[in-house]
């Protein structure tokens, strides 16, 4: 018994296979989804979505969204996603940093929001090369 899965984006499909086993980030922590789930649907944070296929591990960083698993179908709509092996160790690294440093500095209320969600959507690309 597999899963099939399909993770799209606004701009594109960006995985549509079987596979075994996820492991998803939602709001409220980690989830696993094996065949025969019951029917979920759940609003996802950003983070990493683990894939499981014939005993190997794939990693994507996931930038929000929604899942909903029925019948062994997994549907994933977010609004931006990256394999990691498409993410630039180095380029994710610096983003990382710059976020991190921005973070540390912001002062006004909004300036704090959006340095959190660069810092965020940052972490989870490193997460995502780590877990691959």
């Amino acid at each position: 018994m597999v899963l099939n899965l399909r993770v799209m984006a606004p701009n594109r499909i960006v995985w549509n296979s079987e596979v075994w086993e996820i492991i998803l980030s939602t709001n409220s922590g980690q989830i696993g989804i094996l065949p025969n789930h019951a029917p979920l649907l759940t609003a996802l944070d950003m983070g990493v979505l683990r894939i499981r296929n014939n005993g190997e591990w794939s990693a994507m960083a996931l930038m929000g969204g929604f899942a909903m698993v029925d019948d062994n179908q997994v549907a994933i709509l977010v609004n931006e996603a990256e394999i990691a092996t498409e993410i630039d160790p180095d380029e994710a690294q610096k983003g990382f940093q710059a976020a991190k440093a921005d973070s540390a500095k912001a002062e006004s209320k909004k300036s704090k929001i959006e340095a959190s969600l660069a810092f965020k959507r940052a972490k989870a690309r490193l997460e995502a090369l780590n877990a691959a």
